[in-house]
């Protein structure tokens, strides 16, 4: 491994460090009395300052990441970052044990280095608070030097100019550690979506609903229209597949007499990469017993203001989409419209007259008119579906409730009540991308073994997101008997997106898949 001219002076001074008898990787930390924010808050200007008040100086031991050293012959200054922020430690040659600043701090600690530091905090000249460091403890000693990041500010013109700023995405996805030292802004996105999460398993908690695991390898897979991955399992040789829904497992539960079940977990989908696709992702699914479509709606309106509220202690969430800044109101009730309307609205086509959908030639006209390309294989669904997604979505900035699909669409949902050839089924739009899809479920054995055999035939056709394989299982338990219930399904990843304001779903994915470094092809030379 071909080495830079600064890693292989690290790797001296970590020669260096063993051989002087100082450990660069010990078993433990000092005991860490305060995080950076806590020393700064606790002598602000108001209180806490001996220099003023006649109190006894506060004393602390933080740990971090050495950032900044600056070296001044006898003395030194460094900021120690750690996850709350960073503070200033000021080293000095006679507060030391003898030697160890001459021989082992000026000369083998570098910044990125992980330190302890210990002793009383004080005010310099300069006004800034800052850890005396009585004892210098070397933590983890870095390798590779993190990317600089310099601001220069022109006096004249007051403009702020960032030199060698890490903002190629390349870098900050694939090195993602790195992206994470170096910007706390990045690590405030990750914060936010634990914020999500716990907000979401919080309310469906205090509404008495259940947290269940399903497996996540399946001998069939189904509840959406997707292609899967595949794999083996040796001791039984049989083919499995990652799931790409939890549907058809949670509503087994309802069979089994739960009346609200609720689970939070990584679904797999063999497609693409793109801003809002990564084959693995984090779906939040609920099924509830006894509840509809338009029951589920009130729900959903609540928990996501809920979501908004503990983010922004407000229902509006700053967003940017098509070039322009949005404050998206997630407070209720949100715009409702059924999805032939909203498509005949933005197209001028009329594709469904109350009573049944327009024939495929209307829609492959309707769909090519708006920049979709078609061919054989593609049913009346999705047809529907690809007019809608190149027409309509991107235009709905504002939640909205887009209701009443196709049958042909929504192979797992109730048909409508009043609407002929439709079903029962939602999706919430907002910020031009889906995060909510739900349905009154179907629950008739029958008409499901029916919709599952038109999905067979779809597939045999060439539609290579069509369920290839009808469950029997599924059906068996549909047999035993489903209460009415409502389904729905979050991504959470997208729903990140919205709610913190980033464009891709990688910028809310700590690791999102990339190709393999050294081009597309990957290989043996990229390893």
């Amino acid at each position: 491994m071909a080495l830079t001219e600064q890693e292989q002076i690290r790797r001296d001074h970590l020669d260096a460090l063993r051989e002087a008898g100082v450990e660069p990787y010990p078993a433990a930390a000092p005991p860490v009395t305060h995080r950076a924010a806590e020393v700064l808050d606790a002598y602000d200007d108001a209180a806490n300052d001996p220099e003023t008040d006649g109190t006894t100086p506060l004393r602390a031991t933080v740990a971090g990441r050495m950032l900044t050293k600056r070296v001044m012959g006898k003395a030194a200054f460094f900021h120690l970052a750690d996850e709350s922020g960073a503070v200033q430690v000021y080293v000095r040659r006679d507060d030391l044990p003898e030697g160890e600043y001459n021989a082992v701090f000026k000369k083998l600690l570098d910044t990125g280095d992980w330190v302890g530091v210990e002793g009383e905090v004080f005010r310099t000249r300069m006004g800034e608070v800052s850890v005396r460091a009585e004892r210098l403890v070397l933590l983890a000693k870095s390798l590779k030097p993190l990317p600089v990041e310099k601001e220069v500010t022109d006096e004249e013109t007051g403009e702020t100019r960032r030199f060698n700023e890490v903002s190629d995405p390349e870098f900050r996805y694939r090195q993602r550690y790195a992206d994470l030292a170096l910007h706390p802004d990045v690590r405030d996105v990750f914060k936010a979506r634990h914020t999500i999460t716990r907000t979401l398993r919080d309310f469906l908690d205090g509404q008495g609903y259940v947290e269940v695991e399903t497996p996540a390898l399946q001998p069939l897979y189904g509840g959406a229209a997707a292609r899967p991955f595949t794999t083996h399992h040796n001791a039984l040789d049989m083919p499995l597949f990652l799931r790409i829904a939890d549907e058809l497992y949670l509503k087994r539960l309802l069979v089994g007499g739960f009346e609200g079940v609720y689970e939070i977990a990584k679904d797999f989908r063999n497609e693409g990469l793109s801003r809002f696709h990564n084959p693995e992702f984090t779906m939040l699914e609920l099924y509830v017993a006894f509840r509809d479509y338009d029951w589920m709606m009130g729900l959903v309106e609540r928990m996501l203001e809920t979501v908004a509220r503990a983010l922004h202690s407000s229902p509006d969430v700053p967003y940017a989409a098509g070039g322009a800044e949005h404050a998206l109101s997630f407070a209720a009730p949100f715009r409702r419209v059924p999805i032939f309307d909203a498509i005949e609205e933005a197209t001028g086509h009329r594709l469904y007259d109350g009573e049944r959908v327009a024939d495929r030639p209307a829609l492959v006209a309707a769909a090519q008119s708006v920049g979709v390309e078609t061919d054989d294989a593609m049913g009346v669904g999705k047809l529907i579906d690809e007019i809608f997604g190149a027409a309509v979505e991107p235009t709905l900035v504002q939640p909205t409730f887009v209701t009443d699909y196709p049958v042909e669409l929504s192979p797992l949902a109730k048909r409508h009540r009043t609407k002929p050839g439709l079903v029962e089924r939602f999706e919430l739009i907002a910020g031009g991308k889906e995060l909510c899809n739900a349905f009154s479920e179907l629950n008739d054995p029958l008409e499901q073994r029916a919709r599952f055999e038109d999905q067979v035939r779809l597939a045999s056709a060439g539609d290579d997101e069509a369920v290839n394989a009808v469950d029997e299982d599924f059906l068996r338990a549909l047999e035993y008997g489903m209460p009415p219930a409502a389904g729905l399904g979050i991504g959470v990843d997208r729903l990140a997106m919205v709610m913190t304001n980033q464009p891709s779903i990688r910028d809310v994915l700590l690791f999102p898949l990339l190709r393999p470094e050294g081009g597309p092809e990957g290989g043996a030379d990229a390893a």
